[in-house]
């Protein structure tokens, strides 16, 4: 009976330790993706996104496409569907493409290298990678990173990432400010490692066509032009003046420690599609709703079919996209 009894302890000590020996590390899933982020050559991915940092949630589907060494593909539409944005990167520059206004914008930068950006599969990884502090949890079926961000909005400053245990594959992500309330959602789907794209799929142009005979070039018309307030002013800094130029567009002056001024303009489509813009001194910036184009004392961005342009000797450069992103409250009829 007591040799029984050994053999059944020896037993269930045999299980335990294979049960052990199924159960990869933190450092080796660290290491499976570092190895995974080597050998990938391309994927595709669907995602949605979710952002609650305004008084509404607003929700974006977003396609991603990449092919190595650094072409990427990011297109984002809103809900209604009624206006797309595409960022480009491809061996002439970074682009930033607005069908619906026939417009784009082009520059010389190191998009998305330099900074989290919590769509790409590429990004994700590396910030995996780089926070030697990351928490980890193993799930039944997943993989779960905590770890720190490197976004240009210093609030969004942790995430979460969880991961399938199979292939690795994203599944959703989630960016919280210092006090852990989530302040961005996404969810993936259809991730496709090592997918095949058609010649030109990270041409300019071909993209522009393409995305023009989903989602028209807007036409004018006679709707009421809406003012929009950021929702975030820098302490001892207010809003001092407010000019009507033209019946769609207006001057807000906002003056204190911190002035800065912010014009709003109806938006109008270029009657034909020109050449890129080239911001050669600017670089793109990601305002969560939308992408943004920046250089050291401007911001300028296209919403809701409203131009925008923020300009200030006095706001640093976090201060300036602070402002920018939250320009998307409340708003006026005028």
């Amino acid at each position: 009976m007591k040799r029984f009894g050994s053999v059944l302890l020896i037993g269930i000590l045999m299980l335990v330790a294979l049960a052990g020996c199924g159960q990869k590390s933190q450092q080796d899933v660290v290491d499976a993706l570092d190895k995974k982020l080597n050998e990938m050559d391309s994927y595709k991915v669907n995602a949605k996104m979710t952002l609650e940092t305004g008084e509404e949630p607003q929700r974006y589907d977003v396609e991603i496409w990449y092919q190595k060494p650094s072409y990427y593909r990011v297109e984002l539409k809103n809900a209604t569907k009624e206006q797309s944005q595409i960022i480009l990167r491809n061996d002439e520059g970074v682009f930033v493409l607005t069908p619906a206004l026939n417009k784009s914008f082009r520059f010389q930068s190191n998009w998305p290298e330099n900074g989290s950006q919590a769509y790409l599969y590429n990004t994700l990884v590396s910030d995996i990678l780089n926070d030697s502090s990351a928490g980890f949890e193993a799930k039944d079926n997943d993989y779960v990173f905590t770890t720190k961000t490197n976004y240009q909005n210093k609030n969004l400053s942790k995430q979460s990432i969880k991961l399938n245990k199979k292939d690795l594959a994203p599944e959703t992500v989630t960016i919280m400010n210092q006090d852990l309330k989530p302040l961005v959602n996404i969810e993936f789907s259809n991730m496709k490692f090592n997918a095949s794209f058609d010649k030109g799929a990270f041409d300019m142009e071909r993209n522009m066509t393409a995305a023009q005979l989903e989602v028209p070039v807007i036409a004018a018309t006679n709707e009421p032009f809406e003012v929009v307030y950021p929702m975030y002013e820098p302490q001892g800094t207010g809003l001092t003046d407010e000019k009507e130029v033209a019946t769609d567009k207006v001057i807000l002056t906002f003056t204190g420690e911190k002035s800065f001024t912010l014009i709003e303009e109806k938006s109008k489509a270029a009657l034909e599609t020109s050449a890129p813009v080239s911001v050669g001194e600017g670089e793109p910036v990601d305002l969560g709703f939308t992408m943004g184009v920046m250089t050291e004392s401007t911001v300028s961005w296209n919403h809701n079919g409203v131009d925008f342009f923020l300009a200030s000797d006095d706001l640093s450069i976090d201060e300036m996209v602070s402002v920018a992103r939250s320009v998307y409250g409340t708003t006026e009829i005028k």
